[in-house]
């Protein structure tokens, strides 16, 4: 056990010097002006050299998402029909279809789906 417990603190020793030099050694300087300026062959940047953000298009990708785990999370359950009692089967289904029909509803209500306002 004493063994386990100095290699544990060897191990903690050595990951916090790593994590001390990388500190030291990635320093940067934010006081120079041209080094945190868009490069634009010498001129001055004529406009904001960042494209907007669309908030509608994340949020289109986490429903996306949030369906797209859906899908994994009921292949389990299709195959798992003939290996357990139809009765729980069909509860925890029906409760996990009722979740994502009530999301599906919500974000519909919401106005989400649609592209375009």
């Amino acid at each position: 056990m004493t063994m386990m417990t100095i290699l544990t603190m060897i191990f903690i020793i050595i990951s916090n010097i790593f994590m001390l030099i990388s500190v030291l050694l990635s320093k940067k300087s934010f006081l120079d002006r041209e080094k945190c300026s868009p490069f634009e062959c010498g001129f001055d940047p004529k406009s904001i050299a960042r494209i907007p953000f669309s908030l509608h298009f994340f949020l289109i990708t986490m429903i996306f998402l949030i369906f797209d785990v859906e899908i994994a999370l009921i292949f389990p359950i299709i195959a798992t029909f003939k290996m357990v009692n139809f009765f729980s089967w069909f509860k925890v289904s029906f409760f996990f279809i009722i979740i994502l029909l009530l999301g599906l509803y919500h974000e519909w209500n919401q106005n989400m789906l649609n592209w375009s306002y």
